[in-house]
């Protein structure tokens, strides 16, 4: 069994730094923005009860679990360590669960860069074990099961709006993601059928769903590429500074990404401005008209697919070779 400590992913734009004022007396309880993926592919945003801080025993002694190596290629200081958890998942569910890391790691390496830089990624699956299988109202509201991560669709039952939300205990995941090596990324995936998921800290997506392997290559576009969502809800008119995120501008001739204009791009659009982007219809700017920033179920654009290679080049020293003195 692998234990050490834990290697935080950034907080990323998925999960906005947006919460409600708690009224005098505590009346209400804070709010948060979640990104919520929809089976048509569209993605938006939500405003979901913060849940309440969860009281674990502590990082890395509180929880035991198997690591299970999917692919190692190289040391955790020149690699990518992408950690899956479940929840769900009964000692006689484990090979199932294997399954469901199996096929959405490979659905993640069929599509660019991922596939070009596969060996470049060490692949973590941490065998978290529940009472029950199943998690929390699937298939309806009410169903409660006992399971390690208090994953549930309507977000752990905090959202009556949004029954495709699928939530986790991130205290918990973040716990049992740590006896991996590193952990620069963690999905947590739920033992259902049932289409859902949820960005944040912690992607979430459902295990036995095909279509819901796309959540954790829009995550990863996040939490590596630092990239920008490209949809446009909820917010109307955005008159800030210009973002720092390479994928989106508020110049309305592109500029930003001059070299790339005019040009075809891998998401079988054509690069230039296009309006509406980073929760805002108006006064922000996306590269193209559909990306996997915008629309599950699509791929990068140029702007992001070079985003995401120069931040594997930046996290792996090897993808940097020295560069020999003028002369020599």
């Amino acid at each position: 069994m692998h234990r050490s400590r834990l290697i935080l992913p950034a907080l990323t734009v998925a999960t906005l730094a947006l919460f409600a004022q708690v009224p005098t007396g505590g009346a209400a309880p804070a709010m948060e923005w979640r990104e919520v993926f929809h089976e048509d592919g569209s993605i938006t945003q939500t405003l979901t009860p913060k849940a309440p801080p969860e009281k674990t025993a502590g990082f890395r002694t509180a929880v035991t679990a198997d690591v299970i190596p999917i692919q190692v290629t190289g040391p955790s200081a020149d690699r990518f360590d992408l950690v899956f958890v479940g929840d769900g998942y009964t000692s006689a569910d484990l090979a199932t669960y294997r399954d469901h890391v199996l096929s959405k790691w490979s659905e993640l390496v069929s599509i660019e860069p991922f596939a070009s830089y596969k060996d470049y990624f060490n692949v973590w699956q941490v065998n978290v074990t529940s009472a029950e299988s199943g998690v929390d109202n699937d298939p309806t509201r009410g169903v409660d099961r006992i399971t390690a991560l208090d994953m549930g669709f309507w977000c752990r039952g905090l959202d009556a709006n949004t029954e495709r939300l699928l939530c986790v205990n991130e205290t918990k995941a973040l716990e049992y993601a740590a006896l991996a090596p590193a952990a620069d990324q963690v999905i947590a995936l739920g033992n259902t059928t049932k289409y859902g998921g949820a960005g944040g800290s912690v992607a979430t997506a459902s295990g036995g769903n095909a279509q819901a392997g796309q959540i954790a290559v829009h995550e990863l576009g996040h939490s590596i590429g630092g990239l920008a969502d490209e949809y446009d809800y909820p917010y109307e008119t955005y008159t800030g500074d210009e973002p720092k995120e390479l994928n989106v501008t508020k110049d309305p001739t592109g500029a930003k990404w001059g070299q790339y204009l005019g040009q075809p791009s891998p998401d079988g659009g054509v690069i230039g401005p296009v309006q509406g982007a980073r929760y805002y219809k108006n006064g922000l700017y996306r590269p193209t008209d559909n990306s996997i920033m915008r629309t599950l179920g699509k791929r990068f654009n140029s702007i992001g697919r070079d985003a995401m290679i120069k931040a594997f080049k930046a996290k792996i020293p090897s993808l940097n070779p020295p560069v020999a003195p003028p002369g020599e």
